[in-house]
């Protein structure tokens, strides 16, 4: 058995919050190593026209931005490993980490930076139409709708932010929810239904999302309430059903809070000495590139100075 790779300095996740955390590791020479997760590059990766993120005039897609942010990372020599981490060992020092493939690395700090992932309907043609009329952010995208008519599903304050949001931009903006009532806070609930632009229906379900070789045209729909099936012609889809954190192989390492987000304390720091968190795996909040690559910078930097204080460092 070869002698398992050692790292100053490992970071699991490869979205705008661990990328950020490699170019800062990298440049205070600590040769980050990355498990980039498979697919890299987190969700970007399915956004693909990115007009938020400062330093882009003229907006960039998600894919390119994430090559950028790579390239900049192994420029100051972070190595990049295209692996899921399936098990860990955070006991003792130094920690580990085991991929997917089976290789084990052992590092003196790790970064957490695993994300969320939005949850979907998984209906038919769903994920075909992702990124051509299928959204689950309508800060990334909702500008693309202007004057259009789009569909919202959810019935929680994600739900009600959105559909909100997206009445600066739509002509119109239906709200559909499986169940007869949301759980949306009444705040949220109240500005929902005294907006003029907003209509909602209660007890629908998507059932398939149906649109030509470019974009979304239309959704089929089920009222549950009377068993029918009809067809809605719409130009988006926005899917506001909540995220989940990548935490599933933290879970008895780390504390995380109710909903699975891991938890931080003094800026990016975990339960554990010498494990740091940053990005959308533990901001369920603003889930933003921008914000996510800014605790990725911080997580590096809290990192390091932790990694000078130890006894050992040297």
């Amino acid at each position: 058995m070869s002698e398992p790779r050692k790292a100053k300095v490992a970071i699991i996740g490869s979205g705008p919050a661990g990328l950020t955390a490699a170019i800062y590791a990298g440049r205070a020479n600590l040769s980050p190593v990355v498990f980039t997760g498979v697919p890299a590059g987190g969700q970007l990766m399915i956004t693909s026209d990115v007009d938020n993120f400062p330093g882009f005039p003229q907006g960039v897609m998600g894919p390119e931005l994430m090559d950028l942010f790579r390239k900049q990372a192994e420029r100051f020599g972070a190595i990049m490993l295209e692996d899921d981490v399936a098990k860990v060992n955070f006991s003792h020092r130094p920690f580990r980490l085991e991929g997917g493939s089976g290789e084990e690395l052992r590092a003196d700090a790790i970064i957490v930076a695993t994300g969320a992932s939005a949850l979907w309907l998984d209906v038919p043609g769903e994920a075909k139409y992702q990124g051509k009329g299928v959204s689950a952010c309508a800060t990334c995208d909702g500008f693309f709708f202007k004057g259009k008519n789009v569909y919202v599903v959810g019935g929680g304050d994600t739900a009600m932010e959105e559909s909100t949001f997206l009445t600066k931009f739509a002509s119109q903006v239906t709200l559909i929810h499986r169940r007869d009532s949301f759980r949306a806070s009444k705040i949220m609930q109240d500005k929902v239904r005294s907006n003029p632009k907003i209509k909602i229906a209660f007890n629908t379900v998507v059932e398939e999302v149906v649109g030509n070789e470019k974009e979304v045209t239309g959704l089929k729909l089920r009222d549950v309430k009377e068993g029918r099936s009809y067809s809605a012609p719409v130009d988006g889809l926005f899917i506001a059903i909540g995220h989940r954190p990548n935490t599933d192989v933290f879970k008895g390492h780390l504390d995380l809070d109710a909903k699975g987000y891991l938890k931080l304390h003094n800026g990016t720091y975990t339960n554990v000495e010498g494990i740091f968190g940053c990005g959308d795996v533990s901001d369920p909040r603003y889930r933003q590139a921008v914000t996510a690559a800014g605790m990725g910078c911080m997580a590096a930097m809290d990192a390091e100075k932790w990694l000078e204080s130890l006894p050992d460092h040297h």
